[in-house]
């Protein structure tokens, strides 16, 4: 095999590789594209959930207000009958000591 011949085969490798590199590329760009997709349409759809939920708590924000003045009166009840009522035991705590080494 003399020095064009070799010539013109490596050409041509090159060329098919380079061919077989951009039907590579192009393949990978069309996934990448397809996964974007993807990943848009998620985030839109997450948004709208959010907006959804955004609109849900604002609807029960006035009841929490409400529900936290039921529980502190609530607590206040608690509190009073917790101090009217003796203790049912008396239990003391033992705080273990471990013996000293000579």
């Amino acid at each position: 095999m003399n020095r064009t011949s070799l010539s013109f085969w490596m050409t041509v490798a090159g060329t098919i590789c380079w061919g077989i590199c951009f039907w590579w590329m192009r393949r990978l760009s069309v996934k990448q594209n397809f996964l974007l997709d993807q990943l848009r349409d998620q985030g839109k759809r997450i948004e709208k959930l959010s907006k959804i939920e955004h609109d849900l708590i604002k609807e029960v924000h006035p009841q929490v207000g409400e529900i936290k003045e039921g529980m502190e009166e609530m607590m206040a009840v608690v509190k009073e009958n917790a101090k009217a009522a003796p203790p049912t035991t008396n239990l003391k705590r033992f705080i273990y000591v471990p013996p000293v080494a000579k």
